[in-house]
């Protein structure tokens, strides 16, 4: 896990259109979601003898990414994506766990998300990790015309989950949502 770069764009927006379509985020969109005040934004890369045997010394692709605002008071998942290749193989979580953790760093009460309403293995994640359903936004992800879950964690009441045993068992998103910068996460 490392802070993402501008030399990441190019990977992530690939990622943009495999996992949103339509409703994938632009190189502006993504520029502009970076420059915004409050943000902070991760990459996940493959480690380990694999990696090395795989892709050979030196960098790794992205395999995943997340973004996270803080208004001061509530932190917002803007987004989460990870590679369909590494998904359920921990990437959705451990991206989770780094903005959960930063929320906490930055003594944020709740952390705050909407997911599409059809993403089944996102909201077994989110659950997971104690978020509850507070809402629902009727057309949220556009163009789709999807409707999404507003989703909370309280921070003050919640510790991080058990790990499971196998990480090849967890549920990830399979395809987490896009879209615009604005209040978009998976």
């Amino acid at each position: 896990m490392r802070p993402l770069r501008s030399a990441d764009f190019d990977r992530v927006l690939e990622l943009e259109r495999v996992l949103f379509g339509a409703g994938a985020w632009t190189y502006g969109m993504l520029a502009d979601e970076l420059a915004a005040l409050g943000r902070w934004y991760v990459v996940a890369e493959p480690t380990g003898p694999d990696a090395v045997a795989v892709y050979g010394p030196g960098p790794k692709p992205v395999v995943g990414y997340a973004g996270l605002w803080f208004d001061g008071d509530v932190a917002q998942v803007m987004t989460i994506g990870v590679d369909p290749y590494y998904q359920r193989h921990g990437v959705g979580r451990a991206l989770l766990e780094a903005l959960i953790e930063r929320a906490r760093t930055l003594r944020a009460g709740a952390v705050l998300l909407e997911v599409r309403v059809d993403n089944g293995p996102a909201l077994a994640l989110y659950e997971r990790f104690g978020f509850e359903r507070i809402g629902l936004r009727k057309r949220y992800y556009q163009p789709e015309d999807k409707d999404a879950f507003t989703m909370r964690l309280d921070l003050a009441a919640t510790v991080a989950p058990e790990d499971p045993g196998t990480r090849d068992q967890e549920p990830e998103p399979s395809a987490p949502d896009g879209g615009t910068p604005a209040g978009d996460a998976a």
